[in-house]
């Protein structure tokens, strides 16, 4: 699963709207298994699903009816589109009200009727483009428990958002991008150690402490002391046992120490110098 992260207007639905066929790229190719996609219709893009940041739904239809309508879009009928509308409602949870009019449905509920039409066709890749955007947090919780066993059953997932405690909770890889390029590619750990210090070490002291013989301990990228509160930025949280060990052998006597690690909103304010939410 690869998060695709990045503020409003960052190019992430654009990116999704190309890898889909609706945007044609002005240079570069769109690959699906190794093969680029050629057009329209290329049999390839039925290895694709797509959960829009838009609703796609009939308002005016019930949820069978909608999927029957989507499930007949991708060649589906007969007993393998009605096995597939059963599978992929007992997936969203929304089997008991198949009848029900969508227009009745709350918004959460639309997103993950929205989600089980884009598997109907069982695609071996998704593209979700921020499907939890106006959902309560009981739908959001589901959409996750959602993608958590699509990842088990080994579909590839793309999955664009500015909300990057998504992100941190679900994705493999993350992909920052910032006015239509990719300004930081890793794992959620190799993007944490973008940043020189961006692991916290704060304590109460007693005394003042000698900055420039802290600095020189192994780990300590920088520290400051405002008060009697200590605040050092590690390499690596595991440096914070040789600060506490030259502490006291130095003879301070500190307390109320806690730790802290940046998170991904810390990382792209440093990359961009703004913020996931800004436009």
């Amino acid at each position: 699963m690869v998060g695709l992260l990045g503020p409003n207007g960052a190019g992430k639905t654009t990116t999704v709207s190309m890898i889909t066929g609706l945007l044609s790229p002005d240079s570069g190719q769109v690959l699906v298994g190794g093969a680029p996609l050629r057009g329209d219709a290329d049999p390839a893009k039925r290895n694709i699903g797509v959960v829009p940041q838009e609703l796609a739904l009939y308002d005016e239809l019930s949820a069978l009816e909608n999927l029957e309508l989507f499930g007949s879009l991708y060649g589906l009928t007969g007993r393998a589109l009605a096995e597939a509308i059963q599978r992929t409602l007992d997936l969203v949870q929304l089997a008991d009200r198949r009848k029900d009019r969508v227009s009745t449905y709350s918004g959460g509920m639309k997103r993950r009727l929205n989600l089980a039409a884009a598997l109907l066709h069982e695609p071996r890749i998704l593209l979700l483009d921020e499907p939890t955007v106006g959902v309560d947090p009981q739908s959001r919780n589901a959409i996750f428990d959602n993608l958590e066993t699509l990842k088990r059953e080994g579909k590839a997932i793309v999955y664009t958002t500015h909300y990057m405690e998504e992100v941190e909770r679900m994705c493999d890889r993350v992909v920052i991008i910032d006015h239509g390029k990719v300004i930081a590619e890793d794992t959620c750990e190799g993007l944490y150690r973008l940043l020189p210090g961006a692991n916290v070490l704060q304590l109460q002291l007693e005394s003042n402490v000698a900055m420039d013989s802290l600095r020189k301990v192994e780990g300590v990228e920088w520290c400051e002391q405002v008060d009697m509160t200590l605040r050092a930025g590690l390499s690596d949280l595991n440096a914070s046992g040789a600060v506490l060990q030259w502490l006291t052998k130095q003879g301070y006597r500190f307390h109320h120490l806690t730790c802290e690690r940046a998170d991904l909103e810390t990382v792209f304010l440093t990359l961009t110098g703004r913020s996931l939410r800004d436009a």
